[in-house]
């Protein structure tokens, strides 16, 4: 969403394991994204998760808070800038 990345000046890594699994990051720069494979060298936010879990979570069969309060799924980086991901990507 545009309007909830305005201002924003973030790289977001996903890092998504098993079945289906790839890497992938979003460069975002003040309301402007693009989407590349693989891994960036210096992420502003990495998750890292199951594929399957991650579509489970993005889908809302699976809370994205307990997901990480129980290690299914693990951040690393700025955790202010994470906050700000559900502006940016609402499911």
């Amino acid at each position: 969403v545009p309007e909830g990345a305005a201002g924003v000046d973030a790289v977001f890594q996903w890092k998504l394991s098993g079945d289906g699994g790839t890497t992938r990051y979003a460069v975002v720069r003040d309301g402007v994204m693009s989407l590349h494979d693989g891994e960036h060298h210096d992420p502003t936010v990495t998750i890292s998760m199951g594929a399957g879990d991650y579509v489970r979570m993005v889908n809302l069969e699976l809370d994205g808070a307990r997901a990480f309060t129980t290690g299914q799924a693990k951040l690393s980086g700025s955790i202010p800038m994470a906050m700000k991901m559900r502006r940016i990507f609402p499911t």
